[in-house]
């Protein structure tokens, strides 16, 4: 509530202000001229020479826009009537309604009053802080003339902050209505990289996923390792997700090891996802994969998740994991997030354990946790652990913290354990 009145309300104030300044005046003033003409699209041949791999998108066929028209609003001599909708945000009693009917604004727009609804959009502070309206702008404008919607974005947009975004959300959009036309797009219009990382595809294959996700995939796996397919990886991971665990886990799994980055990537994002509405799915999930980074993150987010609702119940699966690379990696993640909220019942799980040269690593990560809090319980710890020059290392780096705190006592606790200075 409090971010509300803090950010929100300040926010749909200054909106609803602008608006209406902008209507009471607007039967005095023209409009200033929107230019957004198109690109003459090549020929279908050239697209299907395009050295970058469509996956399953059939060859392409011509665009119903018509490609030899160009979109331009001219300045006219009076201003047109506003859209009602526009017009109710000033007659508005309330904020709600007011933010309300900017949204009404954008499901009715049409090419008769898409140039108000851009002015109103205009009206808002650019930069990052407008990323919703821009999003609601760009789809409710594909819908209408997605070509337009583009050379808007493309001349318009602050190049920093706001035009890779605006472009997505259009081809987005389009591509949820004409997937080939907007590939087509991407594909004819990519001047910024080689073909094989071409950043407009990122938001064709997050367009097409909201409607045919399996389509989506089919393109993403065709595409070569790049900025690319990693990000367009995010949106699909994202509606896997919602789908289901198992079919989300099925699509993960799929990304071979040969690309170990956007593997590990892919699986630390599912795992993360998984985690929060899973746990017991994530971890049987996690002991069927080899001890590696992609694992790992698995592990990582899985345990963060648990240990915060039930780390008895985690520690309890971590001593029964069968692979022990993955167990030991598991074990030192529970020592560690265990620690931060009781560092008791750390240790009587600890003391379960045998001394061995495969807890070392684990004792480790405890004595680290609780060495600012209890120096001497880290002190005895660290005395527990068997590779010598490893307890070493542990009881020099308790030492020097204790002997920070409290030089007296680590002194003698030196002296009484019989420990050299």
């Amino acid at each position: 509530m409090s971010a509300f009145f803090k950010i929100g309300l300040p926010w749909a104030f200054s909106l609803g202000l602008v608006f209406y300044l902008g209507l009471h005046f607007g039967g005095k003033r023209t409009h200033s001229e929107l230019s957004l003409v198109t690109e003459e699209p090549s020929a279908v041949s050239d697209l299907e020479n395009s050295p970058l791999p469509l996956g399953s998108v059939p060859p392409l066929a011509d665009s119903p826009q018509n490609p030899n028209r160009s979109v331009e609003t001219k300045a006219s001599e009076t201003s047109p009537p506003f859209p009602p909708n526009l017009i109710r945000i000033m007659q508005g009693a309330g904020i709600l309604e007011r933010m309300g009917s900017y949204l009404d604004a954008l499901r009715s727009m049409d090419s008769s009053n898409a140039q108000d609804v851009v002015g109103a959009f205009e009206a808002l502070p650019a930069g990052y802080g407008r990323h919703l309206e821009m999003k609601l702008l760009m789809r409710s404008w594909a819908a209408i003339d997605p070509e337009a919607a583009l050379n808007y974005a493309q001349n318009n947009l602050d190049e920093k902050s706001e035009r890779r975004f605006g472009i997505s959300e259009a081809l987005a959009g389009w591509a949820n209505k004409d997937p080939d036309a907007a590939m087509s797009w991407a594909l004819r219009n990519n001047s910024f990289r080689e073909d094989k990382d071409n950043p407009f595809i990122v938001g064709v294959i997050k367009g097409i996923s909201e409607t045919d996700l399996e389509a989506a995939n089919r393109i993403l796996q065709s595409l070569p390792s790049g900025n690319a397919k990693w990000q367009s990886s995010t949106f699909l991971a994202q509606e896997y997700v919602k789908k289901s665990t198992s079919e989300a886990i099925v699509w993960a799994n799929q990304f071979p090891t040969d690309d170990p980055q956007l593997r590990e990537t892919i699986l630390g994002q599912i795992g993360a996802k998984l985690a929060r509405q899973d746990l017991q799915a994530t971890a049987s999930w996690a002991e069927t994969l080899e001890a590696d980074p992609a694992n790992r993150r698995i592990l990582d987010n899985l345990l963060t998740q648990w240990v915060s609702q039930n780390p008895v119940d985690a520690s309890d699966w971590v001593g029964r994991m069968e692979n022990e690379a993955n167990r030991q990696y598991a074990m030192q993640q529970l020592a560690s997030r265990w620690s931060l909220v009781d560092p008791v019942a750390t240790a009587k799980w600890l003391n379960g354990f045998p001394p061995s040269a495969s807890l070392d690593p684990v004792v480790g990560e405890f004595v680290n946790r609780i060495s600012a809090r209890d120096p001497e319980g880290a002190a005895g710890w660290a005395l527990s652990i068997v590779e010598p020059e490893s307890r070493k290392s542990a009881l020099d780096k308790v030492m020097k913290n204790w002997k920070r705190i409290d030089p007296t006592r680590a002194d003698a606790w030196m002296i009484e354990n019989q420990i050299d200075p």
